[in-house]
């Protein structure tokens, strides 16, 4: 950069450094005079005053005769932006669907997979500090980032690797892969989470380029929230509308995050030639950490009274660093209850996520996915920081309300808690739909009658019934003699007009018995064979459970010739469509009258094609369809004709209701929990910068993404204890927890003064000292040449 000469006059210097610059952090004092080399431009600039004040202010001195050309803007920020989006859409592409994996791949269950979920996320939250670590004191940030990226890159290529099926037949490799991946991506993460940002920040030179520095913070945040739309969009798209290995395909929702991970490491290292790289040296963590240890250590040895515990450090400790720290604790202290908030926050990604899959997501023909709903999050973002900057805030100031970041956060956190008690008013009308569990002693019984005729049925624990052709009869609950054995014997009896019953003539005229398990659900087929009625329970017992990621779950029934060979299959083909299941006929016990077992599908209206005689062949024209809706449970019964010169037929039985109430309701929820972010999260992170002095912005980063980790604790610690057993219950926990958690914060926060208010404080309390002193004879002549304000110097 070139600079106009001018005359050199001896000059004295003020700078305080902050933790980024090669020095110690701490007051110098310098002189720059005529024997300076005047080739060196950059010490030109050195010496140029500047002062920073402890409230995070800055104000800068310039020589009014000095004139500069304007610095041009560092092509390396596009490189670091660049390289910020695709790490974002990586790591928000496969968390978006990540407990749908655990839940529905792995098989663990939704507790658990939200337990799992949650350790994760704090893991991604505590390793931030080794990465801030290494980067300070060992390997510089540029290093860091480029070396914890490649164990990054592993970490997806490892949970991808996991997510293909023929490698892993077994579950438990496919598991161990699988948290290997997930603790390689939390070290990834982490450890390039704190140093990203600050590097980018290394490439502006200050004071000149702060409004180039505000802006690139701005593109910055707004590149993470771009990454976060695109991946919670397009993920749960790949993982739902593509098939491999004849299910959902985690392998490529997973993949395609990883090679974003590869081009966010290729683009960051091709700007390598561009970029400012500031060497390692001391970690201010470090620093405050030692001196912490070092006054209590210090306190508990000497019987001393000190003004404040921590001035037992200055036997080793500067008083500036001593004096920081006490600041930095004062803001540490209201960091205490946002562990809650962040507690509530995160459930987006479990709680909400497994909620939405309870719910249906149909729009016209568009189809929203469970786990597309958290892109609502990033979006409302984009929108709402703009509003509140440009309109909401300014208006409440002019009502005198909001005006300090305290109260805004305290309302931020009372809306977290509503956006809690919303999900647990939906989450009643959700229960309302789900199935009724059945009970201790107790069994569930549907009879179809799949005879061309009325039958007339009559169980031993009800009154007879007429069932007409293909009608189903449910008993939601039976009572068993022997509840907790493993077989109860029921018995019924069947009677129809032998005439009038297609070539079904025969049937037992005495009692038939069902055999059943307590606590369990069956479907048992009034049919025929060979001429003859039967009752036949079908193996395996019914599912009634909604199923896990919301897709309908079907099994099928069958009554089927003898000449169709076992192993084969009925096709399930969405017309128009390659999409398509196949339902096989094995070779069991119950031979061409039995069932399958359940598989989830799309929801949708199927064709559905018999099998030829030729193993692996179907009809070429289907014999009718079916329609499957998000989240309902079913049986389809496929029989063979049962009266000469018909076809077979096919007919859908539901067993559990589908989800009835939109998954647009989540919306409340979502906008709810995402003004809170802009008023508590966004907001907090203001307080924090403005309130510590600028040598403490590094510990404070720190110290801001372990409430993060320890509110995911708090989630784990909730699940796994089981405090409540009702899912709406749990919401409205973490809401009753919220609100007293703002009460702690309203009180701390009562007591708080802003550093502009004690600054005041001791401005008042010097100028009324001044004012009461007596005045003082002059004893001499006053020098004209000394001046007691450092700005006129």
């Amino acid at each position: 950069m070139a600079v106009t000469p001018k005359p050199r006059v001896p000059q004295v210097m003020y700078s305080l450094l902050s933790d980024d610059d090669d020095d110690d952090g701490f007051l110098h004092v310098g002189v720059c005079g005529e024997d300076d080399d005047e080739e060196e431009e950059e010490e030109e600039l050195f010496c140029r005053e500047s002062s920073k004040l402890l409230d995070g202010g800055e104000k800068t001195y310039r020589d009014p005769e000095s004139t500069e050309e304007k610095i041009p803007y560092p092509k390396s920020v596009f490189f670091i932006i660049g390289n910020e989006l695709c790490e974002r859409f990586s790591y928000y592409g496969m968390k978006t669907i990540l407990t749908l994996y655990l839940k529905y791949q792995l098989l663990f269950s939704e507790d658990s997979s939200t337990v799992i979920y949650h350790v994760w996320a704090m893991m991604c939250y505590f390793t931030p500090l080794l990465g801030a670590i290494i980067a300070d004191t060992v390997l510089g940030r540029f290093r860091t980032i480029f070396y914890i990226s490649i164990i990054y890159v592993l970490g997806n290529a490892v949970l991808s690797l996991s997510a293909i099926t023929p490698f892993f037949p077994s579950l438990d490799p496919k598991i161990g892969v699988a948290m290997t991946g997930l603790f390689l991506i939390a070290l990834g993460t982490g450890g390039i989470k704190p140093c990203v940002s600050a590097f980018g920040g290394d490439q502006f030179v200050l004071p000149q380029q702060e409004k180039e520095l505000t802006r690139f913070f701005s593109i910055f945040y707004f590149s993470i929230n771009t990454g976060s739309f695109l991946s919670t969009y397009t993920t749960p798209l790949l993982r739902d509308d593509v098939k491999c290995f004849g299910q959902d395909c985690y392998a490529l929702a997973f993949g395609v995050p990883a090679v974003l991970m590869v081009i966010a490491l290729v683009w960051f290292l091709i700007g390598n030639k561009y970029y400012i790289k500031k060497p390692a040296g001391s970690n201010v963590l470090v620093e405050v950490t030692s001196t912490i240890s070092h006054a209590l250590k210090m306190k508990r040895k000497s019987p001393k009274m000190r003004d404040h515990w921590l001035d037992h450090a200055d036997d080793k400790f500067s008083k500036e660093l001593i004096a920081d720290v006490k600041v930095l604790l004062k803001v540490l202290l209201m960091y205490i209850p946002l562990p809650i908030f962040w507690a509530l926050f995160d459930q987006q990604g479990s709680r909400w996520t497994f909620q939405a899959t309870r719910m249906n997501g149909e729009i016209g023909g568009f189809t929203i996915k469970p786990d597309q709903m958290q892109v609502v999050n990033p979006v409302l973002i984009l929108i709402l920081i703009p509003i509140f900057d440009s309109f909401i805030y300014p208006m409440l100031g002019k009502c005198n309300l909001l005006k300090r970041q305290l109260p805004r956060m305290f309302v931020g956190g009372l809306l977290a808690g509503i956006a809690f008690v919303v999900s647990g008013m939906l989450e009643l009308k959700l229960e309302s739909t789900y199935p009724v569990p059945v009970g201790q002693g107790e069994a569930r019984l549907s009879f179809i009658n799949t005879l061309p005729c009325d039958v007339t049925f009559s169980p031993e624990w009800d009154e007879s019934v007429t069932l007409t052709s293909m009608e189903q009869k449910k008993y939601e609950s039976v009572p068993l003699d022997r509840p907790g054995s493993i077989l109860n014997d029921l018995h019924v009896s069947i009677s129809f007009d032998k005439t009038a019953c297609g070539e079904v003539t025969e049937y037992n005229e005495g009692p038939i018995t069902v055999q059943v398990v307590d606590k369990t659900a069956f479907t048992a087929m009034i049919t025929a064979s060979d001429h003859k009625a039967m009752i036949v329970n079908v193996n395996p017992p019914d599912e009634y459970e909604k199923p896990t990621a919301g897709n309908p779950s079907v099994r099928m029934l069958f009554n089927l010739d003898p000449s169709i060979p076992f192993n084969s299959s009925v096709l399930l083909k969405l017309p128009e469509d390659s999409l398509s299941y196949n339902f096989y006929i094995s070779n069991s016990d119950q031979g061409h009258i039995s069932g399958t077992k359940f598989q989830t599908i799309e929801p949708g209206t199927y064709d559905v094609f018999l099998p030829t005689t030729k193993l692996g062949e179907h009809e070429k024209e289907p014999i009718g369809e079916i329609t499957v809706k998000f989240g309902g449970v079913y049986n389809f019964l496929v029989e063979k004709p049962l009266v000469k010169g018909e076809n077979a037929t096919v007919t859908v039985y539901q067993i559990t209701e589908e989800n009835s109430v939109h998954m647009l309701w989540l919306i409340p929820q979502y906008l709810i929990i995402t003004i809170s972010e802009v008023m508590f999260s966004i907001t907090g992170l203001e307080f924090s910068f403005t309130q510590a002095p600028a040598t403490m912005k590094s510990v404070l980063q720190a110290a801001w993404l372990l409430t993060t980790a320890f509110g995911n604790l708090i989630v784990v610690v909730v699940a796994e204890a089981k405090f409540v057993k009702r899912q709406s219950m749990e919401f409205f926990l973490f809401a009753g927890l919220m609100f007293v958690d703002m009460v702690i914060f309203a009180a701390l926060a009562f007591n708080y003064k802003y550093v502009d208010e004690v600054k005041e404080e001791r401005t008042n309390t010097n100028t009324r000292a001044d004012d009461d002193r007596p005045p003082v004879a002059a004893a001499g002549k006053e020098n004209e040449g000394f001046c007691d304000d450092e700005t006129k110097l």
